[in-house]
């Protein structure tokens, strides 16, 4: 296990970046949204510097903790691409929160040493999961926006959506459709190609059966979307049970085998 970086930069980078997420959520109502969007690029940008840092120095290097940071990463870039395409979507500062603590979780979690590797397989197998992440979870915000708004409508009010509710719920499978894509292609690198990749052929380790169970869930999920109409809480039930399982494949076991078991996968 890798424990936080004696080096002062990592350390001062990773507190900026924190400080300027949490910014915005403290000051929400005492700052302009233009200054508060400022605030936010700043620290995306300081965060993608970070886990460029660690994925690309000598020695690269990656764990559970820069897996969720580069997921929270993936998550406040694409709905800020997003954003720009649908000015109603409310500006959700719990998801600067998350930005936060997923940025000083990854500095005191480093993660352990990448093993080197001169196949080509293990960037494309890496660069198609960290993407998985990224869809699934925003999958998975829209989920929540959509079950907001749900409750709201049920209750009478205004759901405070920003977005028509079918517009939601249209975004969140597509999301969900894309992640499922790369989720597939991810599997079939690492099944035809896990000797060149890892050293080793495929194996039903805990990452592997966690994997092909949220696969199954998603795939279970988009035939009764497409084949049996489902809608509401039955289908966002399912994203959120194979979103978990998603996370338990990578996150779950290296944070066992790095903390728990202070090995190295």
């Amino acid at each position: 296990m890798i424990l936080a970086s004696a080096t002062p930069l990592p350390l001062i980078l990773s507190a900026t970046a924190a400080l300027a997420y949490v910014v915005p959520a403290l000051l929400l109502h005492r700052i302009s949204v233009r200054t508060a969007h400022l605030w936010v690029g700043f620290a995306w940008l300081l965060q993608g510097t970070l886990l460029a840092w660690g994925l690309l120095g000598e020695p690269p290097h990656f764990g559970f903790a820069p897996a969720l940071s580069v997921t929270a990463w993936l998550v406040a870039a694409v709905y800020a691409v997003e954003s720009l395409i649908y000015p109603q979507l409310p500006t959700r500062w719990t998801l600067s929160t998350i930005g936060a603590l997923a940025v000083m979780l990854a500095y005191i979690f480093p993660g352990n040493v990448m093993a080197p590797s001169t196949s080509i397989w293990l960037p494309i197998h890496l660069a198609f999961g960290i993407a998985c992440y990224g869809l699934f979870g925003m999958a998975v915000v829209h989920a929540w926006f959509m079950n907001l708004a749900e409750k709201r409508i049920r209750l009478g009010k205004d759901s405070h959506s920003g977005l028509p509710l079918l517009t939601l719920e249209r975004l969140t499978y597509r999301f969900v459709g894309a992640g499922f894509v790369l989720l597939t292609a991810t599997l079939i690198v690492g099944m035809w190609f896990g000797e060149v990749v890892y050293g080793h052929a495929w194996r039903w380790d805990h990452k592997t059966v966690f994997s092909v169970l949220s696969w199954l869930t998603f795939a279970i999920l988009l035939i009764g979307r497409v084949g049996f109409g489902w809608r509401g809480r039955r289908a966002t039930n399912f994203l959120y049970l194979g979103s978990s399982l998603l996370l338990l494949a990578y996150v779950g076991s290296r944070f066992v085998m790095e903390i728990i078991l202070g090995r190295t996968p």
